[in-house]
């Protein structure tokens, strides 16, 4: 076992003989979430927050699971040798919700100092599925993300005279607007793509028009030509209202190096998973499920290694809370990240631990 790869990282390999060699990974951050769940063993933990002040921890995206399975993985594996021939590369993860880990631990040597995967395959808790299910979507699965900022310089003036002044509340709002047009107008009408302006940060007072208005943008497409479409798209409308409206300079436009890539499950993998799990868990706890424009890094460990990947999903509702959530009126569920997501442990895990071991016994069996 290695640790501190890529900054808190840990690899340890299985070897077994002449075989594939599959990776299968997990991610275990944490976010700055206080858990509101009011179970038992709730946590308590608190830290030091990026703005100074303090603030709870919890796994409100499940990664105590993916930790817990990623050990029992491990534990059968090395204790059922006789089953299986290949190397099985565990990979614990840290980073994943910055979008950075995967990236940290690759330009670290992942796939140098270890051996280079043949499959790479990883699972995620599902919210919004029952305990003891799993899903799976071929294909493009989760979005690229990326992040945008821009600052639109104006010249401040009082509320009272705007003749006298360059709004950049204005021009902020005008581009809000526009800057759909860039979905709906210059991304093909077949293919995904989302463009959500989720912060415009502008003044201090009632009557005073600021200098400047700045906006947190996030961007979420499939493809990379889709990608460069929309941040392209969104330079051009920055730019241009900033013509109209005459500013005295170009707006301030950066995206974040870096981005979390799209995750794509290779459709001969993902079939043959399908049959796997059926024949695990029986045909009627696996679903497909529809793609995602949320983000996971997973994506960067088959874009750099060119390996065929999985991300599959583990239902992790309680089974009282998902048939309330299925009346009318019922409450929803939690969803990931939420301060009251709970997850059912005890069911969800066996269901997933049971899965996996099936998939590498199929993908690492002696004389394949």
């Amino acid at each position: 076992m290695t640790v501190d790869v890529g900054g808190h990282g840990v690899v340890s390999v299985l070897e077994n003989g002449d075989g594939p060699v599959v990776l299968f990974r997990a991610d275990m951050d944490a976010l700055p979430v206080r858990e509101e769940t009011g179970l038992s063993y709730a946590s308590k933990v608190e830290q030091i927050g990026a703005d100074g002040t303090k603030v709870g921890v919890m796994h409100a995206c499940g990664h105590d699971i993916h930790m817990t399975h990623l050990l029992a993985l491990g534990e059968y594996m090395a204790s059922h040798r006789g089953l299986w021939r290949g190397t099985l590369v565990l990979v614990a993860q840290p980073a994943e919700e910055l979008g950075r880990g995967a990236l940290a631990m690759i330009e670290d040597g992942l796939f140098e100092r270890f051996p280079r995967p043949d499959y790479s395959l990883a699972l995620h808790v599902e919210s919004s599925m029952p305990a003891g299910q799993v899903g799976l979507t071929p294909g493009w699965a989760m979005a690229n993300v990326d992040a945008v900022d821009i600052t639109f310089f104006g010249r401040g003036g009082h509320g009272a005279r705007p003749h006298q002044a360059i709004d950049p509340i204005i021009v902020a709002a005008e581009f809000v607007m526009a800057v759909q047009t860039v979905v709906s107008r210059r991304t093909p009408a077949q293919e995904a793509a989302v463009i959500t302006v989720g912060a415009i940060r502008a003044g201090t007072k009632h009557n005073v028009i600021p200098d400047s208005a700045h906006l947190k943008i996030t961007v979420r497409s499939y493809t990379d030509a889709v990608r460069e479409t929309l941040l392209d798209g969104i330079r051009d409308v920055a730019r241009g209202v900033c013509e109209v409206h005459r500013c005295d300079k170009p707006p301030a436009i950066s995206v974040r190096e870096n981005y979390t890539p799209a995750v794509y499950n290779d459709p001969a993998l993902s079939a043959r998973a399908m049959g796997v799990f059926a024949r695990t868990l029986g045909a009627e706890h696996v679903v497909e499920r529809a793609p995602s424009m949320g983000g996971e890094d997973f994506g960067r460990y088959g874009r750099v290694s060119g390996a065929p990947g999985l991300l599959f999903r583990l239902g992790a509702a309680p089974a009282a809370a998902w048939n309330e959530s299925l009346q009318p009126g019922g409450a929803p569920l939690p969803p990931l990240h939420s301060s009251r997501f709970a997850p059912d442990a005890r069911k969800a895990l066996p269901a997933g631990i049971r899965a996996s071991v099936a998939l590498l016994l199929d993908l690492m069996a002696p004389g394949n």
